[in-house]
């Protein structure tokens, strides 16, 4: 990411009329606004790529989790295979995930419940605001 090069300020103004200097302000002020959008956009996809490399590795340790997760779980029906049939085992550990599952998704579903989408404050403060626009001397 490389700044724009900023150019010299003028210091020998001698001749110019008030309106030629006020368009050279604009125009500067009008150039220096161009350049700041242009370094806004250039941070602003320097940090989405740094966003997106992150959300890359983090899907790929959710899947690594799934994993071992997946190979605990085989793990454990041979464990238990060693004891009882095989089946049993299996049925035994798929039961075990079923009851977490069950937890999980009365847990939150219960949240979920409790979500208001409504956004309360704003919606307070936009009546306030209005209320304050048609009367402002109160």
């Amino acid at each position: 990411m490389s700044n724009p090069e900023v150019p010299p300020l003028r210091t020998d103004t001698t001749g110019e009329s008030l309106g030629d200097l006020v368009s050279d302000l604009t125009g500067d002020l009008s150039k220096l606004m161009r350049q700041e959008l242009e370094l806004a956009k250039a941070e602003i996809r320097h940090e989405a790529a740094k966003a997106g490399k992150a959300t890359g590795m983090l899907a790929a340790a959710g899947f690594a989790g799934y994993l071992t997760t997946v190979l605990l779980s085989l793990a454990l029906v041979f464990a238990l295979g060693a004891v009882m049939p095989l089946g049993w085992a299996a049925l035994i550990v798929a039961v075990l995930w079923g009851i977490a599952g069950a937890v999980l998704y009365t847990s939150g579903r219960a949240r979920l419940r409790t979500v208001n989408p409504k956004p309360e404050r704003t919606v307070e403060t936009l009546k306030e605001d209005a209320e304050w626009a048609k009367h402002p001397t109160r």
